[in-house]
């Protein structure tokens, strides 16, 4: 019997009517009795920290296309039920709160504030629903507090380290990156959320890569703009009177924020540095094959969305999850990163990210 029926029964067998029910449930899921026809029902909660998130809104896409692609094949109705939390920790307990309350079969949370994770896991926990945390990963120790939650994502080391590989390999092959020609590096970063570990080392690893190759770095600015084109706009646009033309590499730790510095660059007329971002977003890539943005690095989002219903049709129907996914230490499925530029830009688009 699936988790979904199991779960089904245990709220409904309270009294004769629902003993009466849950029997009933139970013959027309074996396919005896006049509710045969009737499909199953997967409740899947789904709380997202910003649905304004370009890369997020196209993961919940990839994850809607799946369910309906499943239900298909497996003569089930997936319900999601996707709320956004608006960049607000508080806003997003609470939708969880509603989602528990909603009996749904699993939850899947793209965290708000990665120190609130215990809280959740105890409510996933206490309501015996197991709980999947996404694209922004709760520390080890809350992912471990209990055996049925997990984390489906990529090692955002990987992605600082891939963009510093690309900026390498940019200053190495074309001398007109060294704009004032004096062999040193001269960089601005652009940051995603303060404290966010995606920020935190996105930043160290791309200029780390740089070091290591003995090449000589100086940071002029840096700043976070949250993720968002629009306030990475602002930032830059405060840059250039100052430095304007001293700017040779904007690293940005996601996409929106290096169309944001684009748009900045655009506006002024000036001539852009080597810009590069993190996610591989459809803007992002257009903006690539127009000689705009000089790489990115792919988030795999599609990949993200299938591990995830992956784990959810697995936590469901009873089955092993190491069986339907790859499991790191029992919690984790890990997504690879990789590197886009013009060469290869065209592939990736073709692809579907």
């Amino acid at each position: 019997m699936s988790r979904t029926t199991r779960s089904s029964c245990s709220r409904s067998c309270r009294s004769l009517l629902g003993l009466l029910l849950c029997l009933t449930l139970l013959l027309g899921m074996s396919g005896c009795g006049s509710g045969g026809d009737e499909a199953p029902v997967l409740r899947v909660g789904v709380a997202l920290y910003s649905q304004d998130d370009t890369f997020i809104s196209a993961l919940v896409q990839h994850l809607e296309r799946l369910a309906r692609e499943e239900e298909q094949q497996r003569q089930i109705q997936i319900r999601l039920s996707v709320m956004d939390g608006g960049s607000n920790q508080t806003t997003q307990l609470e939708q969880v709160d509603r989602l528990i309350g909603q009996d749904c079969d699993v939850l899947c949370v793209n965290i708000v504030d990665r120190t609130a994770a215990a809280v959740l896991v105890d409510k996933a926990e206490e309501a015996d629903i197991p709980l999947i945390f996404f694209n922004r990963q709760p520390v080890a120790e809350d992912i471990a507090r209990w055996e049925q939650v997990y984390y489906v994502g990529a090692r955002a080391e990987e992605s600082g380290t891939l963009q510093g590989q690309l900026v390498l390999r940019s200053w190495l092959s074309d001398p007109e990156v060294d704009r004032n020609g004096d062999g040193v590096l001269q960089y601005v970063m652009l940051e995603g959320e303060p404290g966010h570990q995606d920020t935190l080392l996105r930043t160290a690893y791309s200029v780390k890569v740089l070091t290591d190759a003995g090449v000589s770095v100086e940071k002029l600015a840096g700043e976070s703009a949250s993720w968002k084109r629009g306030q990475a706009m602002l930032k830059v646009q405060q840059w250039l009177p100052e430095l304007g033309e001293d700017i040779e590499v904007i690293f940005s730790n996601n996409d929106d924020m290096a169309l944001g510095a684009i748009d900045a660059y655009r506006e002024a007329g000036l001539t852009l540095p080597v810009v590069v971002g993190v996610d591989a977003t459809e803007p992002a890539l257009e903006s690539l094959r127009n000689g705009e943005l000089y790489g990115t690095v792919l988030n795999d989002g599609k990949g993200i969305a299938q591990a995830m219903m992956d784990l959810i049709l697995a936590l469901t129907d009873g089955s092993d999850p190491a069986d339907a996914v790859e499991l790191v230490e029992e919690h984790y499925v890990w997504l690879p990163y990789r590197a886009v530029t013009l060469a290869n830009v065209d592939s990736v688009m073709d692809s579907g990210t």
